[in-house]
Order: C-alpha cells, then sequence, then structure tokens
C-alpha cells in the first residue's frame, strides 16, 4: 500500500481544525499497518492531532514514549498537551529535560505558564530567556497586569529598555499594565519616550485616561494625536465617544460625528454603536435614533442600545419593535424591555413580559428581578413581588444590595413599613442606595420625623447623601411643615455636600413655602431660580394663592401659567373658582368665555361607579 504522508498531514490537520479524533484515530491505525510508526514526521503529525484534539496525556504519552530521537517539534507538542492539562508542573519537567531549545519552546512554556496563572516561573524563565522577543514580553506583561503585581512590570520595563526594538504592542501592554495598577504617570512616560508613537500607542494611552475617569486628558491627548497626523481607527473614536458621553459634552460629540464621517468609517458597528449611545447619553435622542436609522446591518449590541435609548425617550412602542427583531434574546434584552416597560410606567406590561420570559426558562439575574420587585412596588403588587423575592431566594441572589433594596421600595409603597425597616435594618449597606430607598418610603408615607432621624443616622455612619436623599428629607420637612429646617437642608446641599439642586428640590420648596402659607416668598423663590418654573410648581402656588385669598398673586400666577400652558383647562378653572368665591362673577365669567373662545374645555369628573 502506497500512503502520501503529505496527504496524512493535511488530513491530520483537519482532525486538528475539527476535533475527528475517531477519523485520526483510523488514520494512526493505517500509518501502524504501513510501517510508517518509525518516522518522526508522521508522529509528530499523530502527536499534535492527539493533543489539539484534547484526549488526554495518556495517548499524547504512549506515542511520545515511541520516538527514539524526539525532536524540538515533538517536546513543544508534548509540553503543549501538559499545559492544556493544566499540568504545569509537568510542562516545567518536561521544558527542563529538553535537550535543545528553540524560540518556540521558549513562548510556549512562558506563554503557557501565564495562561496557568503561575507568574513566578513564566517571569523566572523569561528573565532566563536567551534572546526575549516580543511575544513572550507581552504573556508576561498581561500576566504581571492581569494580576496586579505592579513591582514586577517595573522589572518588566528594564527588560524593555535593554531589548533593541520594542515593538508597539509591547509597549502598549507595559502601558496598560502601568494603568490598571493606577501608575498614570509611569504609564505616559513610556507613551512619552516614543518619538513617533503608532495608533497603538495611542489608543493604550488614551484608553487608560478614559478608562479611570481622566477623561478631559484623553481629550486633550486626542486632539495631540489630530495635530500630529496620526490617523485614529475605530477603537480610538468609540473611545473618545464615550468620554464625550460620559462629560455630557454634546458640542464635542457632534466634533467627533465630524470626524467620523471625515474618516469614512460611520458603518462600523462599533463607531456607529458608541455614537448612538454618546447622543442618547447627551440628551439628543433624536440624533441618536436617526443614526440607528441610517444603518443596514444591526448587532445584538445596537439592537440592545437602541432598546435602552428609545425607552428614555418615551418611544416604548419603537422599544418593543427593536425587541421582537431580536433573534435569540440574551438576558440583556430581556432586562432592557423590562426596564424600559418599568420607566415608562408600563408596570403591567413588564410584569407579564418577565412571565413569558421565565416560562422560557431564560436565566434571570439581579437586575431582572430588581426590576420585577420595582414593576410590583409601583402598582402595589406585593404578592408578585414577593414571588419575585421567592425565586430571588432560589437563585440564591437574594443577598445582593440591589434586590434587597428593592424588597425596601416594595414594603414602603404598599404601606407595609415594619416589613420595609426590617430588611432595610438586617441588610449590607454598601452605598447610599438603601438608605434612600427607606428615606423615601418614609417620606412618601408622611413619615417626616422618621426621615429627620434616619437621615441623620445616614450622615453618622459615614454614607454620603446624594441627589435623591435631599428629595426625601425636603420632602418631609414639606410634609412636616418644617419649612425652616427645609430651607437650611436647601442650602446646605450644594455648600456642605455639593449636590447641585435639581428642579425635583426647587419644586419641593415651592411646595414647602405654599403649604406654610407664604406664597410671596414662593414666588420670589421662583423668580430667583437658575431655569424656568414648570407646570406644576405654577399650579401648586396657585393653589396656594387660592386658598390663601390672594386674588392679586393669583392672577398674575395663573397668566404665566396660560402662557406656559396655553391648552390646559386647570389655570382658566382656578382662577375662575377664586374670582367666584370673592363674588366677582363677571370676571369669573369672562375667565370662562376665554376658554369658550380659545376651545379649551375641562375634562368632566365622574366617580369609578359611573365608568
Amino acid at each position: 500500500m502506497t500512503i502520501d504522508l503529505q496527504w496524512c498531514a493535511a488530513y491530520l490537520r483537519s482532525c486538528n481544525a475539527g476535533c475527528w479524533i475517531l477519523q485520526g484515530r483510523q488514520l494512526h491505525q493505517l500509518l501502524l499497518k504501513a510501517g510508517f510508526s518509525g518516522s518522526i514526521f508522521a508522529t509528530n503529525c499523530l502527536l499534535q492531532m492527539y493533543t489539539r484534539c484534547g484526549t488526554g496525556l495518556s495517548d499524547v504519552y504512549h506515542l511520545f514514549e515511541e520516538i527514539t530521537h524526539p525532536n524540538c517539534f515533538s517536546w513543544n507538542t508534548l509540553i503543549d498537551a501538559c499545559i492544556n492539562s493544566g499540568d504545569s508542573a509537568s510542562s516545567l519537567q518536561l521544558f527542563h529535560r529538553m535537550p535543545r531549545k528553540n524560540e518556540y519552546s521558549w513562548n510556549a512554556i512562558i506563554t503557557g505558564l501565564v495562561r496557568l496563572g503561575d507568574l513566578e516561573n513564566a517571569w523566572r524563565l523569561f528573565e532566563e530567556m536567551p534572546t526575549k522577543d516580543a511575544i513572550a514580553l507581552n504573556s508576561v506583561l498581561y500576566g504581571l497586569f492581569r494580576s496586579g503585581k505592579c513591582d514586577d512590570l517595573n522589572s518588566a520595563c528594564k527588560v524593555l529598555d535593554v531589548m533593541m526594538k520594542p515593538d508597539e504592542f509591547s509597549l502598549s501592554a507595559l502601558i496598560t499594565g502601568f494603568v490598571k495598577c493606577g501608575r498614570h504617570d509611569d504609564a505616559r512616560r513610556i507613551f512619552d519616550s516614543r518619538h513617533d508613537p503608532g495608533t497603538a500607542l495611542w489608543n493604550s494611552m488614551i484608553t487608560g485616561y478614559a478608562s479611570y475617569g481622566h477623561l478631559e486628558e484623553a481629550l486633550n491627548l486626542f486632539e495631540r494625536m489630530m495635530r500630529k497626523g496620526v490617523n485614529p481607527d475605530s477603537s480610538t473614536l468609540a473611545t473618545i465617544l464615550n468620554s464625550c458621553a460620559s462629560l455630557g459634552a454634546l458640542r464635542n460629540v457632534v466634533q467627533m460625528h465630524a470626524s467620523v464621517l471625515k474618516y469614512g468609517i460611520l458603518d462600523d458597528i462599533i463607531v456607529g454603536s458608541a455614537l448612538v449611545d454618546s447622543y442618547s447619553k447627551a440628551g439628543d435622542w433624536d440624533n441618536a435614533c436617526k443614526i440607528f436609522g441610517d444603518f443596514k446591518v444591526h448587532d445584538t449590541v445596537l439592537l440592545n442600545l437602541m432598546i435602552k435609548v428609545y425607552s428614555s425617550h418615551g418611544r416604548i412602542a419603537e422599544a418593543r419593535q427593536v425587541f421582537d427583531q431580536i433573534q435569540g434574546k440574551s438576558v440583556i434584552t430581556w432586562n432592557s424591555m423590562i426596564v424600559g416597560y418599568n420607566q415608562n410606567g408600563f408596570a403591567t406590561e413588564a410584569l407579564e413580559l418577565f412571565t413569558e420570559m421565565h416560562s422560557l426558562d431564560i436565566g434571570i439575574d439581579e437586575v431582572t428581578l430588581a426590576s420585577i420587585l420595582s414593576a410590583s412596588a409601583s402598582i402595589c403588587s406585593l404578592g408578585f413581588g414577593e414571588q419575585g423575592f421567592a425565586l430571588a431566594t432560589v437563585y440564591g441572589l437574594e443577598s445582593e444590595q440591589i434586590i434587597a433594596t428593592s424588597l425596601v421600595d416594595l414594603y414602603c409603597k404598599c404601606g407595609f413599613m415594619t416589613e420595609g425597616w426590617r430588611i432595610f435594618y438586617d441588610m449590607r449597606k454598601f452605598d447610599e442606595a438603601p438608605w434612600n430607598s427607606m428615606l423615601m418610603g418614609y417620606a412618601s408615607n408622611g413619615m417626616g420625623v422618621e426621615v429627620i432621624r434616619l437621615f441623620e443616622a445616614m450622615k453618622n455612619a459615614g454614607v454620603r447623601p446624594n441627589e435623591v436623599t435631599f428629595i426625601a428629607v425636603l420632602s418631609a420637612c414639606c410634609h412636616c411643615g418644617l419649612v425652616e429646617e427645609g430651607l437650611r437642608w436647601f442650602h446646605c446641599m450644594k455648600d456642605e455636600f455639593g449636590v447641585n439642586p435639581f428642579i425635583e428640590h426647587y419644586s419641593c420648596i415651592v411646595d414647602l413655602l405654599v403649604r406654610a402659607g407664604r406664597v410671596e416668598e414662593a414666588l420670589d423663590f421662583i423668580d430667583g431660580m437658575p431655569f424656568k418654573a414648570d407646570a406644576s410648581m405654577l399650579t401648586s402656588l396657585l393653589g396656594g394663592c387660592k386658598a390663601c385669598g390672594n386674588e392679586f398673586l393669583a392672577d398674575k400666577v395663573a397668566k404665566r401659567l396660560v402662557e406656559l400652558s396655553p391648552s390646559q383647562s386647570g389655570p382658566y378653572v382656578q382662577i375662575s373658582s377664586i374670582y367666584a368665591g370673592n363674588g366677582d362673577w363677571n370676571r369669573s365669567q369672562c375667565v370662562r368665555s376665554m376658554m369658550c373662545e380659545r376651545r379649551i374645555k375641562k375634562n368632566p369628573g365622574f366617580s369609578w361607579i359611573d365608568r
């Protein structure tokens, strides 16, 4: 029988690629029958086949022992087999037994030991390596920064200095290592040591700054990159876009959009996704949706992102359309849609979608269950929420802070404050989230004194309050009539805690002053705000004017409210009612006539039994 060894080698390589161990064994038997058992070439091909197909070390060792004079390829293949099976000790012994070692031998053992986590031996062998190359160095550097061994990075840096021409990937690996250890100055020193850094080095340094929150430095370095005439790639632009989004700098996002168009890589799915994400985070929903609509090809990451974008923009129907077109939905996809429904007030739809998800036996994580607890809380469905928590217990997630915090919120919104407090008291509190949940629970149930006490306990525990905390505190002061206390905490927000007040905080103060009958002061407060008052603020003030019988101020506020919401009937009805209450029937009738002229109709009220 005539057998072509080159054909056999090609066939065995095919067996390697497809892990066809049965076909490989059949060819092995054929070679034995044909008398090729002593051929080093044939045996090495078989060794490689058994190693790549992962049949276990016994077959590989047995075949290796049949070789009278194994060469470097034979030894290297056996070492690879030991590394693939996780046996670092045997691979080291074999390496030391090798009579001759080539460059592949050193790279294979060092890379393998790094993969198995044996960094000590990997570094020792790297130091013994006769001619250090980029492959071994990059592997060791990756292992060092993955494990956070910053001291060894100094040694690696010295080795890099000795190498004649260190390549950019080695330098990039070292920069990444120093960045991950928090040594940005060392990373920048290595970067600046190159007179003509290529795109890979620029990317490493820019990503290093951006990943650790040094966004301004990342943007400045990118501008320098542009001035140097170095063309960015998709990785560069995606990183910078994410930095712009984190800064909320819409102007920068627009400029980066222009750069993307200039370099002709808008069709790149990574850049396109980053651009959509950046516009959405900067609040430009229309551009985010337009860019998505222009894409001809969508991957799962982009589709999941668009569910969030549409949901954040209130376009929940379009979010559902995107959700429905995704094939093979992951738990991230389901979570995005459930969260979207919940954020837009469609709690029932969120719970129905979760029920469908659970029936399909799709894996559930803490985000899923927290969303379900939140949806249950928003419609006071204690039964469904407790079933969700029971599932969390089944999955071993009941101790997760996000789950426990959502459970506190559920009990408080359903009015079961004792149960909410018990969960809060027993849980581990890593940050302000559980405190805020309990504070908001007390505030929404009118328990203002408890809010103030818990807020003091929060400060004593060393937990820094945020904007949500102060909404609860100000709301509690409002319900309890603690006017001076509320005003004091409003001014302390920024001065003592560095929290900038939002419109919700201003609204709480307006409500606080109105409830106390201080309507003139409330109007002065509104006029001093850094932004225009919304309809809810003016409506609250108008109601306060009516309660106080302040016709002059009510007329003034009503006119502003009409300008703000000309099609709403509420301001007209309230001011007409004020005039009527004061016996000024002519002016009351004038307001009613104005409603008719402007075709503004008051929606009639009716009781549940009338439906």
